[in-house]
């Protein structure tokens, strides 16, 4: 398991720079993390039980909340709070940030979404 030994967030660029313990080190957006929550809201319960988060575009995060020695929660400004951001599955996403982003861009342009809020 890779342990971070940085969490900072930017409020400014919307981003969450995460540094770990491997060498490895990411830049993800607060709108990244909060389309690939963790949370069963999102992942469902079960493969194909996902939901696509649209409209997620200016998405804030208002608190990161260490739980235990092994995960986040954090509250994001659209009331979403569920869902532990484990220290492998940041890592992964960090790891795997390019392809995931085209996917849901990809996914939003099939479902004929936005990611733009709705006004």
């Amino acid at each position: 398991m890779t342990i971070p030994t940085e969490i900072t967030q930017h409020q400014k660029s919307r981003t969450m720079e995460i540094a770990f313990d491997d060498g490895a080190h990411f830049t993800l957006p607060f709108e990244f993390l909060r389309v690939y929550s963790p949370s069963a809201e999102v992942r469902g319960h079960g493969p194909g039980q996902e939901t696509l988060q649209a409209g997620k575009k200016n998405v804030n995060l208002l608190e990161i909340v260490p739980v235990g020695s092994y995960a986040l929660k954090l509250v994001f400004d659209d009331g979403h709070d569920s869902g532990l951001y484990t220290w492998d599955y940041l890592h992964d996403l960090g790891l795997h940030q390019d392809a995931r982003w085209r996917e849901y861009l990809h996914q939003l342009e099939e479902a004929g979404a936005s990611r733009e809020p709705h006004p």
